[in-house]
């Protein structure tokens, strides 16, 4: 019998976090064909959610018309969340993501999440074609409105999300600085922090929130979920190989060079042909990724854990064969099932920490 994670209140739930990768040689439908694989399975594996994210102008990703994306996996799915991780609000109206998540719940009532992140998810032209301006910030004023169209409307109010008034659909403030962390720690919103490619001020971000945080309509202590690189299989070695696609990708955004998914090469040739500098540069931004072997995999989210202590962990695994992704997800639900909670630590209210 598939051991259900969700079921074991004293684990860590641990969720999914698709890109939809388009890879080298491939289209988009194959990705999206294969995202409604994946959610499939890990709704059989148990995992607690599956979101898919918001880039546009970005020929590795598929899923930049979220929603709709959203809509055809919760379509094909039964019990699993389905949500976006996220929404990337500045490029929308808030009304109008009312709109469509007031949609999703009502066709898939009790099983949508709304992610919402502060960032276009793209380059200012790209913002700019969007008709959205990317210099002024209104990420705050917005998540409000947008939290406020989810409520029953007010005697006299003129402007209601329709569907989406009166409906609950969990908000979730997004973030890779403390900016998103401040801001859900005073709304009492539950926050996710994106240490999966931004691990630098994970720390500070975690203590900024839990410190801060105002218990609300919504929730009445933290929650926290943390992004976390996974690649998993039967060997070290294997696991290393099959992480390069994911290395290679990075190195050629660090430089301007978007593309699709590459293959994978060989791992150690892979570093021998790299610089000092990106060498360093991918060390930097992999301090929250775990490669290796269903021995190595356990250990490090283990590990993981014991450091930051979160509620839930989303996990995400650019890997360019489709087969070995799934392989990767069905270790990693193995390693799941004996990954208990750790204690949060102590936090001081009111711990200074600049935002």
């Amino acid at each position: 019998m598939t051991p259900n994670i969700r079921a074991r209140t004293n684990l860590v739930p641990v969720s999914v976090l698709d890109l939809s990768p388009i890879t080298q040689g491939g289209t988009a439908a194959q990705s999206l064909h294969h995202s409604l694989d994946l959610a499939r399975h890990a709704e059989r594996w148990g995992y607690t959610r599956y979101w898919l994210a918001e880039h546009h102008n970005v020929p590795s990703v598929a899923s930049a018309a979220t929603s709709v994306v959203i809509a055809h996996v919760a379509g094909r799915t039964s019990t699993i969340r389905v949500g976006a991780g996220g929404i990337m609000l500045p490029n929308h109206s808030p009304l109008v993501i009312a709109e469509q998540f007031g949609t999703l719940e009502s066709l898939f009532p009790e099983r949508i999440d709304l992610g919402l992140g502060r960032a276009p998810g793209s380059d200012q032209i790209t913002a700019l074609a969007l008709g959205r301006n990317p210099s002024v910030d209104t990420f705050p004023q917005d998540v409000v409105e947008l939290v406020a169209y989810f409520r029953e409307p007010a005697p006299g109010q003129q402007v209601k999300a329709v569907p989406g008034a009166g409906l609950h659909i969990p908000v979730w403030i997004l973030g890779s600085s403390l900016f998103g962390a401040q801001l859900a720690a005073e709304l009492g919103l539950p926050y996710a922090f994106a240490s999966h490619f931004a691990p630098a001020q994970m720390m500070s971000a975690i203590q900024v929130y839990r410190s801060r945080f105002r218990p609300s309509e919504y929730l009445n202590r933290p929650r926290l979920m943390l992004g976390l690189n996974v690649v998993a299989a039967d060997s070290d070695h294997e696991a290393r190989r099959l992480f390069t696609s994911h290395q290679q990708l990075l190195l050629r955004l660090g430089r301007g060079q978007l593309g699709p998914l590459p293959p994978p090469v060989d791992p150690d040739r892979f570093q021998a042909g790299l610089t000092p500098i990106e060498r360093e540069d991918l060390q930097r931004t992999q301090a929250s990724a775990v490669v290796g072997s269903p021995e190595t995999v356990q250990a490090g989210v283990a590990d993981f854990i014991g450091r930051t202590s979160p509620d839930e962990l989303i996990v995400t695994g650019q890997i360019f064969d489709h087969t070995a992704r799934l392989y990767s997800y069905e270790i990693l639900k193995d390693v799941a099932v004996r990954l208990p909670r750790a204690p949060v630590p102590e936090i001081q209210s009111g711990s200074e920490i600049p935002i």
